[in-house]
């Protein structure tokens, strides 16, 4: 139910609402662009200072492109927007019955509250993992992976031990979703194109790639022939593809598989799970195996018409019995319903139940192809791959970055060059 505003509470005469969105993602930006123009305040509140473009974090990991070129200050993208307040803070917990979210340094009332605060990786009970196998969710894990990567093939070129080259030779993608699947494509790419000449005492040309998924097929979210043209197209890029094949074990030395096999390897990425932010814990809410809160089809917490919980953060089962993804489109879409929720209530005007639009399912296989679903038909190939380029381009957000990866992906696609073969951070 909605809680009434300080002033409400006063007996004076009503105050502006105060809409308060946890998470500057995709479904954070879109509810608050959304409601631009509405008589609210908002506050907007997110841990980093960007807005960072997930989808394209790989290939700032496999050195394609640099951080600022997927991610844009807050402020920025807001700044024409009269009626939000950004914060940067840490949310330490959310006070449903006073109608305060609680952070760091502050209690900020609401009387909306849209909770957009994404997802993190998951090792399924083993988070000890993440030590040796480190995930793609962040800025900080795509420039670790690509400094790991990189410093890889510098060891191997220095050593004199060949089983030791082999190792340090030898990529392990566990996970077989979109993010591995282009992971392990770029990887390849880096190693048997772009820095096969750089070298004089390794040939990158050798260097193994493997993706294990421990399901049947790769993109398994894919109709079953978009993932056996997912893993053909895997297999001529030089990737090998072990299915049924589910890790037991991350180590120092590589992994170790289900049947007992071991993979020695000194570069391992995660890519096979996610789990939500501790919003369920901050709500005191029923949540699903992956931390995500349950909803109702219109995206309102179970008791609470004021309070919203959207994309990664939120399981929604839509009202025509659809459940949304976990992918930036439903994000947008989610984030565009609750803020129409928001207004239809301003307006006196009942509100409706969310339902979510399947706009097409994409994923990228190296610089030349890819698989696209859009339901009625599917692509695969080249023209799968420029589908993908182009709707990547249209989601970033400014002409500027737009225009510079364009350009960039141009360049790579001629070239097969990568510019941001950067080597940063702890050298131990």
């Amino acid at each position: 139910m909605n809680q009434p505003s300080a002033i409400e509470r006063a007996g004076q005469a009503p105050a502006r609402p105060q809409v308060v969105i946890l998470g500057a993602g995709f479904g954070g930006l879109s509810a608050a662009t959304a409601l631009r123009h509405a008589a609210v305040d908002i506050t907007l509140i997110d841990r980093r200072n960007y807005h960072l473009f997930q989808p394209l974090l790989y290939q700032v990991a496999t050195a394609g492109l640099s951080p600022a070129q997927i991610a844009s200050p807050i402020r920025r993208i807001v700044a024409p927007q009269k009626n939000i307040t950004v914060f940067m803070d840490k949310i330490i917990a959310i006070d449903k019955t006073a109608g305060e979210v609680v952070t760091s340094t502050r209690r900020i009332h609401f009387d909306y509250l849209i909770v957009a605060t994404g997802a993190r990786h998951a090792y399924f009970g083993h988070d000890q993992w993440e030590e040796f196998a480190p995930g793609l969710k962040k800025i900080e894990d795509a420039t670790e992976i690509r400094r790991r990567i990189l410093l890889a093939f510098e060891q191997a070129e220095a050593t004199t031990d060949e089983n030791e080259r082999r190792r340090l030779q030898t990529f392990v993608v566990v996970g077989g979703g979109p993010t591995g699947v282009e992971m392990a494509g770029a990887i390849a790419e880096l190693a048997h194109r772009t820095i096969l000449r750089d070298f004089r005492h390794i040939n990158p040309a050798e260097t193994k790639i493997i993706l294990v998924e421990a399901g049947g097929r790769v993109l398994p979210a894919f109709p079953e022939k978009l993932s056996l043209s997912a893993a053909k197209q895997l297999g001529r890029l030089g990737v090998t593809v072990m299915t049924d094949a589910p890790v037991t074990d991350c180590h120092q030395d590589g992994i170790t598989l289900q049947d007992g096999r071991r993979i020695e390897t000194a570069t391992i990425i995660w890519a096979a799970g996610v789990m939500a932010s501790p919003a369920g814990k901050w709500l005191n809410a029923q949540c699903d195996k992956a931390g995500r809160v349950i909803v109702d089809a219109a995206l309102r917490l179970p008791g609470f018409d004021n309070i919203f919980v959207i994309g990664d953060t939120a399981a929604v089962t839509d009202g025509n019995g659809v459940v949304a993804p976990g992918i930036a489109p439903a994000a947008k879409q989610m984030g565009y319903f609750a803020a129409a929720s928001i207004l239809a209530d301003i307006k006196g005007k009942p509100r409706e139940k969310f339902r979510y639009r399947n706009y097409g399912n994409l994923a990228t296989i190296g610089r030349s192809s890819a698989v696209a679903d859009f339901g009625r038909f599917t692509l695969s190939g080249f023209p799968a791959w420029v589908i993908w380029c182009f709707a990547h381009i249209w989601f970033l957000i400014g002409f500027r970055n737009r225009l510079i990866v364009f350009l960039d992906w141009i360049v790579a696609y001629v070239s097969f060059e990568r510019g941001a073969r950067l080597i940063t951070g702890d050298e131990n």
